[in-house]
């Protein structure tokens, strides 16, 4: 009699684990659902991208009105300034700018931003050995940033925005740009890509809420 007592009480608390595995599994988001808070929060990266071009473009015009390393100090405060700034406008323009704590994609954001920062000496040390490869190494640092961002938000268009920086910094290495012109040419490659991203959230929510009113009228 004891024996099939014993297998009663294991097939109980194995059914016991396996119900309460399956409720956590369905608490979990999955990763396409992650990726549409995180593009619904923070408006898809266009406002932050919007504001690093602003940073971008500052820089630019102190180190062509002023001198080159005080650009350099200008795009590292600006840089500091943008999560500030861009958390600020998107609350202004509706959004929460804050991502659900079980949201498994907000690790990725913080790691993004930590790797970015480690990568921050290494240009520095590039523009005291040649002052004129310190944007397109900060080009390389941010574009190896917004590929990651793939992943985050769930669109293919920051590969093609991490590509098109990483280009641009060979394209300026290689022929041995001025300052100036690589942190304009930052700001620009942002600015546009930043519009687009703006447009297509907008047009993605647009969607969803048709979605949401045909079937409420049905």
């Amino acid at each position: 009699m004891c024996a099939p007592v014993s297998d009663l009480l294991v097939r109980a608390f194995m059914a016991t684990t396996k119900q309460r595995d399956l409720s956590r599994v369905r608490s979990y988001m999955t990763i396409a659902e992650a990726q549409r808070e995180m593009r619904v929060a923070y408006g898809a990266g266009a406002v932050g991208m919007f504001t690093s071009a602003a940073a971008w473009c500052v820089a630019g015009t102190i180190t062509a009105l002023i001198s080159a390393e005080r650009g350099v100090w200008a795009l590292f405060i600006g840089g500091a300034l943008i999560h500030p700034v861009a958390q600020l406008l998107l609350r202004v323009f509706g959004r929460t700018a804050r991502h659900a704590p079980d949201n498994p994609l907000g690790k990725l954001a913080l790691e993004s931003t930590v790797w970015m920062l480690l990568c921050l000496p290494l240009a520095y040390g590039v523009s005291r050995y040649r002052i004129e490869w310190f944007f397109p190494a900060m080009l390389l640092v941010i574009g190896g940033r917004y590929l990651t961002f793939a992943t985050l938000f769930g669109w293919r268009a920051y590969w093609l925005c991490g590509g098109t920086l990483a280009f641009t910094s060979y394209v300026l290495f290689r022929y041995a740009a001025p300052p100036p012109i690589g942190a304009f040419a930052g700001a620009v490659i942002e600015t546009a890509f930043a519009v687009y991203l703006l447009v297509a959230v907008r047009n993605e929510e647009a969607a969803s809420l048709g979605l949401a009113a045909k079937s409420r009228a049905r």
